[in-house]
């Protein structure tokens, strides 16, 4: 396996494109598609040009993902903090492991941070001279907690969503009702599944990374890694604000008091699941830390290159998606429901799990959104639950597993890492890859089994 990793790895960045020509690659085969299923070409061009924009909140939600990490790992007790918990292992392939397996747990409470501490937890341990880790391998294995198990934790969008009538559209309420987290991420299956995911993932990191003689390290990828930068003295005396502490202790001070009502008024976990919430805290403490405006804006400096491909990229998946959703063809229909009329009506109560996971995970790939995927999906699929008598938390359970899937070598979710590490996609989706060929098999094959031990249960209103 670790000799098909690295052949695959070789071939990834030999022919796997950069990720905007990957995403602009999509927008042409999804808008071709439209255009054969019966959509005129003013309603294509108006879903491409409606769409381009749709993302830009959560588009710079992901760029503040990068800044704050970078800030935040910068600043000189953090840093340290990460050194100390880069010491543990003690060879390249454990480190691989020991990446995957902090990614993986620290993505069933937030996703967010699962991305960014994962890239972090990676360069302090390549700027460990006495460990030859492969900086490919650690990267994909940073990047798990995405790629396995996010959607199976308390952060899984389409969970948070049928727990919490308020935020359900009042069409899937009647579908659905509500769906307590006891009906969905807290069964016994969906923990047996998660379980699994995780072990497994493990071992194919152990399978897969390369030996001493074959790995590639950071300053192979031109990453070098070094002590981060002091501050030059003051020069002038208009800086004195910037080298005072005056300014960053009184805005942190203001964002520390919204953080503390924010975490009073809901429990932790939905608070820190919040993208919003988690890029303040990360900016908050990084100003703080680095004490210094002067400090924390030379951090921002330092990492706003990172940040290039998401901004560049993600309008092309919000056109993507507009185009799936929202350009009609012939009778109507736009091209997410004519797959779910592929898929959902060659279903039964027995191969419902397997058909629904084939179908997220591939719809999955072009529109990679947990939460706005799920509103678009849910009212036509937990009707064909109903109808064919599943389990309603487990059909989101499927979604959730299935979901996962395609981001093992989609860049959509990748961009944030690959900023944090200085990478491209092609350099770890060689890796991502070998993980993705054990999963789909993995999930799918469990999704089915485990479906069968469920029995339906009537949707229950608020």
């Amino acid at each position: 396996m670790a000799r098909a990793a690295l052949r695959s790895a070789a071939w990834s960045e030999r022919w796997f494109p950069d990720a905007w020509v990957f995403a602009a690659l999509g927008v042409d085969i999804v808008a071709v598609a439209a255009l054969a299923c019966g959509a005129t070409p003013g309603v294509t061009v108006n879903a491409f040009g409606d769409g381009f924009w749709s993302l830009i909140p959560f588009t710079m939600q992901m760029a503040f993902v990068v800044i704050g990490g970078y800030v935040l790992a910068t600043a000189p007790v953090i840093a340290r903090l990460i050194d100390v918990l880069a010491r543990v292992p003690r060879t390249g392939r454990g480190a691989i492991c020991y990446v995957a397996l902090v990614s993986m747990l620290a993505s069933l409470l937030s996703w967010g941070f699962s991305l960014v501490f994962g890239g972090l937890l990676v360069r302090a341990l390549a700027r460990r001279s006495d460990l030859r880790m492969d900086y490919r391998a650690a990267g994909a294995a940073a990047y798990l907690g995405l790629g396995a198990v996010w959607a199976m934790g308390l952060s899984s969008s389409a969970a948070q969503l049928q727990a919490n009538p308020k935020s359900m559209p009042p069409g899937l309420l009647k579908i659905t009702g509500v769906l307590p987290f006891s009906e969905t991420i807290f069964l016994w299956q969906s923990i047996a599944l998660t379980t699994v995911l995780i072990a497994v993932s493990l071992l194919v990191c152990w399978l897969t990374a390369p030996s001493d003689q074959h790995a590639r390290t950071a300053e192979d990828f031109g990453v070098v890694e070094t002590a981060t930068p002091t501050l030059p003295p003051r020069q002038r005396p208009g800086e004195w604000l910037e080298y005072s502490p005056l300014l960053s202790l009184l805005i942190g001070l203001l964002g520390l008091g919204w953080l503390g009502h924010e975490f009073a008024s809901k429990p932790a976990v939905v608070a820190i699941a919040s993208l919003n919430t988690y890029n303040f805290l990360f900016l908050t403490l990084g100003l703080l830390l680095h004490w210094r405006p002067r400090s924390f804006l030379n951090a921002v400096a330092r990492a706003v290159p990172g940040t290039a491909g998401v901004l560049i990229q993600f309008p092309l998946y919000g056109s993507i998606a507009a185009l799936l959703t929202q350009a009609p063809g012939a009778g109507d229909a736009t091209l997410s429901h004519r797959l779910s009329g592929l898929f959902v009506h060659v279903a039964s109560t027995e191969t419902f799990s397997l058909v629904m996971g084939v179908y997220s995970s591939i719809l999955g790939f072009f529109v990679p959104s947990g939460g706005g995927k799920w509103l678009v999906e849910a009212p036509y699929v937990m009707q064909a639950a109903n109808d064919l008598h599943v389990h309603l938390g487990w059909a989101v359970q499927v979604y959730n597993a299935a979901e996962a899937l395609p981001n093992l070598i989609n860049p959509f979710w990748m961009l944030p890492l690959l900023g944090v590490l200085g990478l491209k996609a092609r350099d770890v989706v060689g890796f991502t890859f070998m993980q993705l060929l054990v999963h789909v098999p993995l999930v799918l094959g469990l999704l089915w089994a485990l479906g069968l031990t469920l029995t339906y249960v009537p949707p229950v209103m608020p």
